[in-house]
């Protein structure tokens, strides 16, 4: 199948120019820049000869006649974003279509998920599309501004869900968003499986008060509940880690926060990765203990809610089997299986259908930044391998 590489990189800067800010991107979930990629793609999906649809979430199909492979990722980034992430899964998707329409081979659509970098939560257009969360929930989610879903998306959305049983299965292509291809000088990776994560928001309420004037011994400081919390998170991790387990502490909000005022509350999120669903669950008892620990100790008052939790992922071996096979065509000797450390639409996809994924280097480890970026020869390698794995 003559896929056109020329091709697929002028595809993939056209979509960079979209919301670029020097070398990145800045395209949020429904913001203009985001719905203005999403024409951009939907009159590609047009000119190639599939059928565009437009979900009620914004997700961006283009459908083939017939069942068959369903190939994609995102368009949407970060506030601060590379251009790579997403894009180069959706535009590699797009060239394999092409490629498959020119040559007349077996079905093949393609789609770009709405806010999988999180304005709303993350891996949300496939969140809902898999099922595991109603529309009507969604909805409800709020931004760091206050817009909600709801409102959000009647800027850019349709009115019927597409069918998932008229695809065979979901390959995912994506950078790796981590360093090991691009030390390992290898040129793709098949990803096996992707961890699980979970998240959740603490709030330590204390007495807001007079810096200058409370005694130190009488202060109920919610920022000094959250900085013990946070340094005997790390001591407590040490007990309970395995060798692929990460935790962040991500967002922070203090309040009132003044100079001279004595915090009254401090809320902040509590995120985790494993492989093992069983440490995940170990993990988020010791989190809400040490929770209470800290609350009792400070005598704050504490709240805590669950945000989200996603289980392990394990790709589909006979998808999985392909795509090995492909990248020792194209790479060999120079490509690996590798879990995946960052969350994708590919584990909403798993729960309805067969779904694999492919990596390429990040150079030097980078993403979720402006400085993002892969060599052309691995984009262009990546985009091979898929196609070779497609016709299977």
């Amino acid at each position: 199948m003559p896929v056109n590489p020329q091709r697929f990189l002028a595809d993939l800067h056209a979509l960079r120019s979209i919301g670029a800010d020097g070398p990145g991107v800045v395209r949020p979930a429904f913001t203009e820049a985001d719905i203005e990629a999403r024409k951009w793609l939907i009159a590609q999906i047009e000119e190639i000869g599939l059928t565009p649809h437009i979900d009620p979430l914004g997700d961006v199909f283009g459908l083939a006649d017939g069942r068959g492979l369903l190939l994609g990722s995102h368009t949407d980034s970060q506030p601060e974003g590379g251009w790579l992430d997403g894009a180069f899964g959706t535009i590699a998707a797009l060239e394999v279509a092409r490629a498959v329409m020119e040559d007349g081979g077996p079905p093949v659509s393609i789609v770009s998920f709405q806010d999988e970098e999180g304005r709303f939560g993350g891996l949300t257009g496939s969140t809902v599309w898999s099922g595991a969360v109603s529309l009507e929930d969604a909805d409800t989610r709020v931004d760091s501004t206050g817009v909600t879903l709801a409102d959000a998306r009647r800027a850019f959305s349709g009115d019927t869900w597409v069918d998932p049983d008229r695809f065979t299965g979901f390959i995912e292509p994506h950078i790796e968003q981590g360093p090991v291809l691009d030390t390992a000088g290898e040129a793709v990776a098949i990803v096996d499986a992707i961890v699980g994560a979970r998240e959740i928001t603490i709030a330590f309420s204390g007495q807001q008060n007079h810096a200058g004037t409370t005694p130190m011994p009488l202060r109920r400081d919610a920022v000094q509940g959250f900085v013990a919390f946070a340094t005997a998170l790390n001591e407590r991790m040490e007990t309970l880690r395995g060798d692929r387990t990460v935790w962040t502490i991500g967002e922070v909000s203090v309040t009132p926060n003044a100079s001279s005022i004595v915090p009254g509350s401090a809320t902040f999120s509590v995120q985790w990765r494993d492989p093992d669903d069983d440490r995940l669950a170990a993990i988020e008892e010791a989190v809400q203990e040490l929770a209470k620990e800290t609350a009792t100790a400070r005598d704050l008052d504490l709240e805590t809610s669950r945000y989200w939790a996603l289980p392990p992922t394990q790709m589909d071996p006979e998808l999985v089997a392909r795509l090995d096979a492909a990248a020792e065509d194209v790479a060999p000797g120079q490509w690996r299986r590798l879990p995946s450390g960052a969350l994708h639409d590919a584990m909403n996809v798993a729960r309805l259908m067969p779904a694999a994924m492919l990596f390429v280097p990040s150079i030097n480890g980078i993403s979720h930044d402006f400085a993002e970026d892969t060599a052309e020869e691995h984009l262009v390698a990546g985009l091979n391998v898929l196609a070779k794995a497609v016709l299977g």
